[in-house]
């Protein structure tokens, strides 16, 4: 089964009938294009025809977490599939108009990019019609509602996914109507259309999401679906975690330290075995001190057990033999 990968190249969005765009929690800016071209502030959206950003700040940390532990999320999966997933952030993605200039820019609280070795957008913005559009779009409501502006716009776009969070913790400010939890929306046809699991991510469900997004701690439930994720995804084209770099070196090392302790307690019941036929007692801690020597041949290990008077002076031997 081949694995999902949104289109290379964009097609000219598709503008569907006007409706109002309302960006609550938001307040309007004046900004020309000239600010809006070296503009480093935090903006939700900007439109050239009236030269209005839509701010939306202070941001709390209820806001900013999700984005971030989707980041760390993706990680861990990328280590499971054995290929790099990349994040950019809030990153400014815009629209131009047919001559060049800025016609609109939305900026977006995580974007994320599944294969970004041929799909990585290069400049400082991801450019509407010439980038290949993000994989997965988050959009974290909590001071805000994007269903009555950005989604419409994401849509219109040809954003492939975008997932709207709206966190366990709220704020003060919530819109009304807002309800803890994750919606995920695909785009098929042109249009928008509520799933109940990423088609990105395949087979991680909005509630699992919902999960992993707002706990403290990432817990079993999730690791076992971060685990599942990746390898679906790396099963599709042929990849695991030996193909990631760090894992692989974390794999062989376990193996080698695997190896290496069989061999130390294969050499232990040798030393024990000769101690129990010659009626030589030993103590509870006997058998732990043994790591000592675990440089030492197994061959000197057993001669000392065969001379050794008792458990002192086989202790005595080996450090002579050692030294």
């Amino acid at each position: 089964m081949a694995e999902y990968r949104a289109t290379t190249t964009v097609a000219r969005p598709v503008e569907h009938a006007a409706r109002p765009l309302e960006f609550p929690g938001c307040r309007p800016v004046r900004m020309s294009r000239a600010d809006i071209e070296n503009c480093e502030r935090r903006i939700e959206y900007w439109d050239a025809a009236t030269e209005t950003a839509m701010v939306c700040d202070p941001v709390s940390t209820y806001h900013e977490h999700p984005g971030q532990r989707l980041r760390d999320l993706a990680t861990r999966i990328a280590l499971l599939r054995g290929s790099p997933i990349e994040t950019f952030g809030a990153a400014d993605l815009l629209q131009r108009r047919a001559d060049g200039r800025l016609r609109r820019i939305l900026e977006a609280d995580q974007t994320v990019y599944l294969h970004p070795r041929t799909t990585r957008p290069e400049g400082a913005r991801i450019e509407v019609g010439s980038d290949t559009l993000p994989d997965v779009v988050l959009e974290v409501d909590n001071t805000t509602d994007v269903r009555r502006g950005k989604l419409s716009l994401y849509e219109s776009w040809g954003f492939p996914e975008v997932w709207v969070e709206v966190p366990d913790q709220s704020s003060p400010s919530r819109p009304a109507g807002l309800r803890p939890g994750l919606t995920i929306h695909l785009l098929e046809s042109g249009r928008f259309r509520p799933a109940a699991s990423s088609r990105a991510f395949r087979g991680w469900t909005a509630q699992e999401i919902h999960l992993a997004l707002n706990e403290r701690e990432v817990s079993y439930v999730t690791m076992a679906a971060l685990r599942r994720v990746g390898r679906t995804l790396g099963a599709a084209v042929g990849t695991g975690p030996d193909d990631d770099p760090l894992l692989r070196e974390e794999r062989l090392q376990s193996r080698a330290e695997g190896r290496t302790e069989a061999v130390l307690e294969t050499r232990r019941e040798a030393v024990l075995q000769v101690l129990k036929l010659r009626g030589l007692p030993v103590s509870a801690a006997f058998p732990g001190r043994l790591a000592e020597f675990k440089a030492a041949s197994t061959g000197a290990l057993v001669q000392a057990a065969l001379e050794c008077r008792d458990e002192a002076d086989f202790l005595r031997l080996m450090r002579q033999e050692q030294h």
